[in-house]
Formats: structure tokens, C-alpha cells, sequence
């Protein structure tokens, strides 16, 4: 039987990836090229500095990751994301589809990363158990979906203001620590107490929505009205607050919709203290939570090939490779 290959770009956001997934589950080539030095004097994301290293190394992170072969099928994420890297991608994809005579697949960023979850680091992938929630934590989104199957969704709530991952950033640039804020108040936070400081834990009873914006705030008051500060101490009762306010949101859903599985994706997946924490409360009630491999939890294009391929198995390709910068996760239509 013949092999098929999906090559998928990812350029949402500040990372330029290509990677190339064989048969639906194996991971040939997943190269990425980070843009952390360019936005990290900024402290955050500049989109046009963006869009323009995604258009500068597009064409080179595709050459290596292809190498010889020829893709079946081209899959990039149209949304959501920022526009001129959306554009890039779309191009780049429409240019390839072009040159082999191969389709196009529109593929949503955020699907891309609950789908991560099913990467082992092997030749095959570990299916995801459903019914599940779905938390999808990163820096620009914080959502919670009850996922029924492949492509059925429900949306159940949102970040109303800052996402984690953003909140993250923010208050590493308060208080003077490198970017991306994650892994630095991580880093510091191990160092810490944290007890110290007792952060609130917004809308932590409030149904399924987020707000990160007001422990950002709080964060910031506390530094205006105290002098002698613990840079470690605020970090860790910083991280505590936020991944106690994640826990108990994604362990309530999952109670409320009477699911056993929880999966969690993106960047903010990666940070230890929420695995510990998620994982011990959980079992506690009986329920299965699973993380993306911290290695495939940032932005990344096996992520967006996989969810091709998942689409052509179990959804139907319409055809829609058009960007949308405000896209948000809709069930597939069905074969």
C-alpha cells in the first residue's frame, strides 16, 4: 500500500513551522523556527515583525522539512491567529498545492492543539477517549470544549479578557523577568512560597468563562503598595493562583457534563505545577487527564497535519482555505 504524506505549516502566531506526517500518525520531519529573539526586547509579540520572519523563512522551513518528498495533501492553519502570518501561510500552502496538483486544507490552529495530545514520540499515535473536555490553555487563548468525538464540538466558555499564557507574560514584564514570561516565573516560582501572597482565583465559581486580567492586576498592586518584595514568592503564589483557577474549571466541566477524560493542549500544557496539580485532583475524581507532550505544546505544524489527516478520516474537506484571523472551533460537517 502506497504511504501518504501531509505536509503541514503553522505561522500563526510567532513561530514558522513545517513538519510532514506519514499515514496519519507518523511524524517524518516537525521543523520550527521560533521567533523569541526578534519580540523578546518588546516583552510580547510585534505582529508585523511577525509577519514579515514568517515571510523570510517560510520557504526554507518547508525545503527542510519536505527533503524528497512529495505531499499527498498540503494542510495549513487559516485561524485564528494574527493576519499577516495567516496570509503567509495561506500562500505558501496554495503555492505547493499548485506546484504538485495536490489539495489544500484549511485546518484550525486551536483543533491543532487538542489533536496534539495523541503524539506518543513514537511511530503511533494514543487516541483520545471520548467523551472528554477539552482545556486549551496558550498565550493567546484559554477554552474549555465538551468534544464528543473527532470534529464534534461544543463550545463551553472562554477567557473574557487576558488568556493564561498572556497573563503570564504580562506579570514576568512587571516584575523585570525575561520572555516568554512562562518558563521565567516557572523557573522563579520553584524558589518561592506559594502561600505568600493570596492572589484571587477569578470567577473560579462562575461557570465555565476565564478572566486572567484581574490577577495581572492584582499582581501589579501588590508591587505598587509593598517595597520589600520576594521576586520568587509572587511567582509562585501567582502560578498557584492561576493553575488552581484552571484545575477547578476544567475538573467542574468535566463533573457537570459526567465525562471521564479531560486533554489538555498549548503552551500553558506545559508548565509543571499545573500537570501536578490537575492530575492529583483527577484521580481524586475519577477522572483521566492527559497532556500534550511538552515538547509539541507550543505552535507547531504536526499538530496541523494530524488534524488534516483526522478531518480526511472522519469529517469532510470542504474546501474552505480561507483565513480567518477570528476563527473559533466549529464541528466538522460529515462524510
Amino acid at each position: 500500500m502506497k504511504d501518504t504524506y501531509i505536509l503541514g505549516i503553522e505561522s500563526t502566531c510567532d513561530e514558522t513551522s513545517s513538519a510532514l506526517l506519514k499515514n496519519g500518525r507518523e511524524v517524518v520531519s516537525n521543523v520550527i523556527y521560533t521567533q523569541i529573539d526578534i519580540h523578546k526586547k518588546y516583552a510580547g509579540v510585534v505582529p508585523e515583525l511577525a509577519s514579515r520572519a514568517h515571510a523570510a523563512k517560510i520557504a526554507s522551513v518547508i525545503k527542510a522539512a519536505l527533503g524528497d518528498i512529495v505531499p499527498d495533501y498540503i494542510a495549513f492553519a487559516n485561524g485564528p491567529g494574527l493576519p499577516g502570518g495567516l496570509l503567509v501561510g495561506r500562500v505558501a500552502a496554495e503555492t505547493l498545492g499548485n506546484l504538485f496538483e495536490k489539495p489544500v486544507i484549511g485546518v484550525n490552529h486551536l483543533e491543532g492543539h487538542l489533536l496534539a495530545c495523541e503524539f506518543t514520540g513514537g511511530p503511533e499515535l494514543a487516541p483520545l477517549e471520548f467523551p472528554l473536555i477539552s482545556l486549551i490553555v496558550s498565550g493567546g487563548h484559554s477554552e474549555l470544549w465538551l468534544v464528543k468525538n473527532y470534529g464534534e464540538y461544543k463550545i463551553l466558555g472562554k477567557t473574557r479578557d487576558d488568556a493564561a499564557g498572556e497573563a503570564f507574560d504580562k506579570v514576568a514584564k512587571l516584575l523585570g523577568l525575561g520572555y516568554p514570561g512562562g518558563p521565567e516565573v516557572s523557573k522563579q516560582a520553584l524558589k518561592g512560597d506559594r502561600n505568600a501572597v493570596k492572589f484571587p482565583r477569578p470567577m473560579i465559581g462562575g461557570g465555565c468563562e476565564f478572566s486572567f486580567s484581574g490577577i495581572k492586576t492584582a499582581v501589579s498592586y501588590y508591587l505598587r503598595d509593598h517595597k520589600d518584595i520576594s521576586v520568587p514568592d509572587i511567582c509562585a503564589s501567582f502560578e498557584q493562583a492561576v493553575a488552581e483557577t484552571l484545575v477547578k474549571k476544567a475538573i467542574d466541566a468535566a463533573k457537570r457534563y459526567k465525562v471521564k477524560n479531560i486533554a489538555v493542549g498549548g503552551g500553558v500544557a506545559a508548565n509543571g505545577l499545573l500537570r501536578e496539580i490537575l492530575t492529583k485532583e483527577a484521580e481524586k475524581q475519577g477522572i483521566k487527564a492527559r497532556f500534550v507532550m511538552k515538547g509539541l505544546s507550543s505552535d507547531n505544524a504536526a499538530m496541523i497535519a494530524l488534524c488534516a489527516a483526522k478531518k480526511l478520516e472522519y469529517g469532510k474537506d470542504t474546501g474552505n482555505i480561507k483565513i480567518n484571523p477570528n476563527m473559533v472551533v466549529r464541528s466538522w460537517p460529515k462524510k
